[in-house]
């Protein structure tokens, strides 16, 4: 009888050995306090050297906001459309959750290589972590982009609860997406270093900074390819939302639930399939 063999009869598992998917689930779940008390710890401990501590959270996007918004606001003159001001603070604020999904999800793991090999633990809690920080982070800065979008001229509407049910959305594709990067940058390191340049680069190219349909209204092939980008779809969405007067294709609810779903579920079953390379590349 091989040794194998013999480890099974007596009911002895590999270390490490990576459980099937259902049992996965069930014991990440298990872990959601452990997964939600590291988010919190890692919030509050972010910014505990700066005088200013966790205010930093609302007044960064604020920041970066009010100058993306001002030198771009220039730079495209007659094309910045209707209520310029408020569509900025919205994108800035929204594709904010998005960037730091995408590159702190990345680091989930190889940030966090000696508690990956000294545990037994779903390595797949360290980027849902992640997201969940950012999650949080978001909802504190909804307070103050909601705060200044009123300031804009634009009052509360029946039509904000919508940001529910978006927000639930977006928080499913920012998770695959984190899923997708943690896995990548464990077997291709220099990864971490390419991906700032691809979020920035999303940055400028999603919508954030200009409006797609002033800015491409000659080009009309240009705005149909944008309407199937999942970040211009948020961005629109809220944008709708919240100055209740941007009309908008109510597919895009169909497809961002789509886009939501779908990423979750390949982002979880991807990182899960190399559960057992975490800790040993």
């Amino acid at each position: 009888m091989s040794i194998s063999e013999t480890a099974e009869r007596l009911g002895l598992h590999r270390v490490g050995a990576r459980a099937a998917l259902i049992p996965y689930l069930r014991e990440t779940w298990e872990r959601r306090e452990f997964i939600t008390t590291m988010a919190r710890y890692r919030m509050s401990a972010q910014n505990q050297e700066n005088r200013l501590g966790a205010f930093w959270l609302l007044l960064r996007p604020t920041l970066n906001a009010a100058i993306y918004g001002l030198i771009f606001g220039v730079l495209q003159g007659n094309h910045r459309g209707d209520d310029y001001p408020a569509k900025v603070v919205i994108g800035v604020f929204l594709f904010g959750f998005f960037s730091a999904c995408f590159s702190q999800g990345a680091k989930a793991i190889t940030g966090n290589r000696p508690l990956v090999q000294s545990l037994a633990f779903p390595r797949v809690a360290l980027p849902l972590a992640v997201v969940i920080e950012q999650f949080y982070t978001l909802l504190l800065s909804l307070i103050v982009m909601f705060i200044i979008v009123v300031i804009l001229g634009h009052p509360p509407d029946i039509r904000w609860l919508l940001m529910v049910p978006l927000l639930v959305i977006y928080l499913l594709f920012n998770t695959g997406v984190a899923l997708i990067t943690a896995r990548l940058t464990v077997h291709f390191r220099d990864l971490t270093q390419i991906l700032p340049f691809v979020s920035r680069l999303l940055f400028y190219t999603s919508g954030v900074l200009f409006d797609v349909t002033s800015l491409f209204k000659e080009h009309p092939w240009v705005v149909e390819v944008y309407n199937w980008h999942p970040l211009y779809q948020v961005l629109t969405i809220a944008r709708s939302s919240l100055m209740t007067h941007i009309p908008y294709d109510l597919n895009f609810w169909y497809y961002l639930s789509a886009w939501g779903v779908g990423t979750a579920v390949v982002g979880f079953v991807f990182f899960w399939r190399a559960e057992e390379r975490y800790g040993r590349d």
